[in-house]
């Protein structure tokens, strides 16, 4: 079949790099992609926001199923769209993407089903939100109820950065984001990421993932779209993985079933693990970025069919096989990322650092001028490799970065020392 994919980041380039390896793929166009992907896919300009474009062009092009990667073409109904266009496609539908699109109505859920989350309350503007604030202890945890793209949360240490935070949201940083704001308590504990398809009843759990979300090493620093992440995360042990899968993921399809606004697609589970267990932090309603780049060098199975099984509701007869070894990606970012980011500098290295053993390298934000690979977004590139440990995939990782020639661009040096603090392997 053809198979047009939205989205143009690290998490598309990895998941086109998956698509390629199925039988089941004719052609893969992809809107607007990005330099990497362009080396094995058709990419092309689409406004996505313009459903009957995509809908046209997918009549041009004879595509028989449309991947959507973003969380912003999901929660504007694009799925829609293309159901009722006749078009079958991958991800939810926009009422089942106010999981992600909706921080408030994710937790409204967890509290009228019993999912296991933070104390939370959600408030529409500063004044009261700052009066909840002064009778709450510290750290805590503000963020703006709608798609902020990962930059909308901040873990407030003091009163001052709580109601900075506030002021943030309710000034219009983060435009319609920020029209309300959810308080929420802060949990202790070691954050893992956690992936399942679903196809509105049933239900498969994927490999797990670790992100890094913060900008610096050791954890520090500003929350930022995620600068590495590694898979699988040695904290999800079997049975706290039941106990997601039990607790969190299948109550929440349950409910959004029975609101009449089933979960078709994937559901990607920000969880802490706490002294009492695991709780949801907040929900994606797509793939993440980065941990589908680890995610797909570990996939053996063959993620056209799984995808496309999801899609026809038939997961109950399907199963996910998973390479045993560890895969570990670093993110490279432009200078100035998390706040405007130097766009249009050269990046040199990347065929010699893709030489190194078991290393595929992701474009994230890259555009071609010519010959030149050019930085054209904040987070540009994702070092991928594999290992039989966190340690060796990160040697191979750091490795290749080493022999990447772009004086413009920098990473985080740590990236899996919380599994390797476990385990030095």
């Amino acid at each position: 079949m053809n198979v047009l994919l939205i989205g143009s980041g690290g998490r598309e380039h990895a998941l086109a790099w998956a698509l390629t390896a199925s039988p089941l793929l004719n052609e893969l166009y992809c809107a607007p992609g990005n330099a990497g992907i362009a080396e094995i896919a058709t990419c092309f300009a689409l406004d996505v926001s313009d459903h009957s474009a995509v809908i046209a062009y997918c009549a041009t092009q004879n595509i028989g199923f449309v991947i959507i990667g973003p969380e912003a073409p999901l929660v504007a109904g694009l799925g829609d769209a293309l159901t009722v266009a006749g078009i079958k496609h991958f991800g939810p539908s926009k009422a089942a993407a106010q999981l992600e699109g909706s921080k408030g109505f994710t937790k409204d859920l967890c509290r009228d089903f019993d999912i296991p989350t933070a104390a939370y309350a959600r408030f529409s503007d500063a004044a009261s939100a700052k009066a909840y604030l002064a009778r709450q202890t510290l750290p805590i945890v503000i963020k703006a109820d709608g798609l902020a793209a990962g930059k909308g949360v901040t873990i407030a240490e003091t009163a001052h950065d709580a109601t900075a935070a506030v002021d943030a949201c309710f000034s219009g940083q983060f435009g319609a984001a920020g029209a309300e704001v959810v308080i929420e308590e802060f949990l202790p504990g070691e954050e893992a990421s956690f992936f399942a398809l679903c196809d509105g009843t049933h239900t498969l759990a994927l490999a797990t993932a670790q992100d890094h979300k913060r900008l610096s090493d050791g954890d520090t620093g500003p929350n930022t779209g995620g600068m590495g992440a590694y898979s699988p995360a040695p904290v999800m042990t079997p049975d706290l993985v039941e106990r997601t899968m039990a607790k969190i993921i299948r109550p929440t399809v349950a409910a959004m079933a029975q609101r009449g606004t089933p979960f078709k697609g994937v559901l990607f589970a920000g969880l802490m693990i706490t002294t009492d267990g695991p709780k949801l932090i907040e929900y994606n309603v797509r793939f993440g970025d980065p941990e589908t780049q680890v995610l797909m060098l570990r996939l053996k199975s063959d993620l056209l069919a799984a995808l496309v099984a999801t899609a026809d509701g038939v997961l109950d007869r399907f199963d996910l096989r998973w390479s045993t070894d560890v895969a570990l990606t670093v993110v490279m970012a432009a200078d100035g990322y998390p706040g405007t980011p130097l766009k249009g500098t050269e990046i040199k290295g990347l065929d010699a650092a893709k030489r190194i053993d078991s290393v595929e390298i992701f474009h994230a934000g890259t555009r071609r001028d010519g010959s030149r690979l050019l930085a054209d977004g904040g987070r540009v590139l994702n070092v991928t490799a594999l290992g039989k440990s966190v340690a060796e995939a990160q040697a191979h990782a750091y490795a290749a970065i080493s022999l990447i020639d772009w004086p413009e661009g920098f990473c985080r040096k740590d990236i899996g020392w919380r599994a390797i603090l476990r385990d030095p392997g």
